[in-house]
């Protein structure tokens, strides 16, 4: 058995914090490339310096010069997650992470994986709410290749596209939600707390896995028309960081990029915090030997003003043998372990509190959230000084 809830909104935090960046003025590079800016931290701050450039086909490349190892590294960042997808359909973005791997027109089946490898490089790609995302690490002199393997898929991926191809995934991704989530203790656990927290028509109230009955409903022109919809350059930015030279990168970005055409016009996403009248318990059985408390309030969006404060309340409440959560759940014997945290996306940011109790205590799941709550109205008698926030900060 296990246990979760949905909580009312928190009290909003403030902070004014920003760091100067150091912009210049945008003008035109090489051909077809416009130089946007170049970002430096300001004294006393930490920012990686980078310049940032937008191709004419709406492609936007970011560089960072760093000589320290004789390495480099490539990303290619979509804008789109599985907040893109529709009701119904969810999981198509992860989907789609696995069939860029499965070859372009001028790379055969898994050549993409043999080339990284053999250079002596990494690689691999990720999906979440907000985007999804390749990279690879490699020696600085396989940079070319790099950017001409990334170029590939991003222009010629469809011809290379099968329907046997395309049912592979399909099985590989229905197993991997299986070993990740249904076969795993407390694995449908953020599942029911999105679906308990956000309405069922919010894009953040399915998982990014998805599920098994909208993956078997997609086909192989789901996929096509998703790529078309959501893959073009001027949804994606190409970021290089390394042992790099500017010049020679920037001329193998446009050679290699420079030709795929522009894609369809993506619409920026709205910010779609939720807010709760009332507190929401939803319980569900598990496959476990321990109950699990999961509590989750909603709170704000990326970048929102509210965002910093309330990433520094969870570590103040949560993080390590200092923390709130440590003294009164934990080291009190009442739970076995006990985090906070507050994970943020670009529609809403949810503040999540998890205990699992001791079994030895005896408590109840109803005990161990009365002592979450009473440690939440403890922090609110008491705050924090600025001593301790200040040691939080430079964490």
């Amino acid at each position: 058995m296990s246990g979760l809830f949905a909580c009312a909104p928190l009290h909003d935090l403030h902070s004014t914090d920003s760091i100067r960046q150091k912009k210049i003025q945008p003008g035109t590079t090489h051909s077809g490339l416009t130089f946007i800016e170049e970002v430096v931290p300001a004294a006393g701050k930490t920012l990686i310096p980078y310049k940032k450039y937008l191709l004419s086909n709406g492609l936007t490349v970011i560089l960072h010069e760093d000589s320290s190892d004789p390495l480099v590294h490539v990303d290619v960042t979509y804008h789109v997650g599985s907040s893109r997808e529709r009701l119904g359909q969810s999981g198509f973005a992860h989907f789609f992470e696995h069939m860029m791997f499965q070859g372009s027109e001028n790379v055969a089946d898994e050549q993409h994986f043999k080339l990284v490898t053999a250079a002596g490089g990494r690689l691999n790609g990720s999906t979440s709410r907000d985007r999804t995302n390749y990279y690879q690490t490699v020696p600085a002199n396989h940079l070319e290749r790099m950017l001409w393997l990334e170029a590939d898929r991003m222009g010629f991926l469809l011809d290379a596209v099968t329907p046997e191809k395309f049912e592979i995934q399909r099985e590989t991704v229905k197993n991997e939600r299986a070993q990740r989530v249904d076969d795993v203790p407390y694995g449908r656990l953020q599942e029911r707390v999105a679906e308990a927290l956000y309405p069922a028509e919010h894009p953040y109230s399915w998982p990014v896995i998805g599920y098994v009955e909208d993956l078997d409903r997609v086909g192989v022109d789901d996929l096509k028309a998703f790529f078309l919809r959501w893959y073009g350059p001027n949804n994606a930015t190409l970021s290089v960081g390394g042992a790099i030279n500017v010049e020679q990168a920037l001329d193998w970005v446009v050679k290699y990029f420079g030709g795929i055409p522009r894609g369809a016009d993506v619409a920026s996403v709205r910010n779609t915090p939720i807010f709760l009248e009332k507190d929401r318990y939803v319980s569900f059985q598990d496959n476990v030997h321990l109950p699990l408390l999961f509590m989750a309030y909603p709170t704000t969006y990326l970048r929102h003003q509210d965002e910093a404060p309330l990433d520094l309340l969870a570590r103040i409440l949560g993080a390590g043998k200092t923390s709130l959560f440590y003294e009164n759940l934990v080291k009190s014997g009442v739970a076995i372990n006990a985090s906070v945290s507050h994970p943020c996306g670009e529609l809403a940011c949810q503040f999540n509190l998890y205990a699992l109790p001791n079994p030895a205590s005896g408590q109840t799941l109803a005990d161990v959230e009365s002592a979450v709550r009473d440690t939440l109205d403890q922090f609110e008698r008491h705050g924090v000084d600025t001593a301790d926030l200040r040691v939080i900060k430079a964490e």
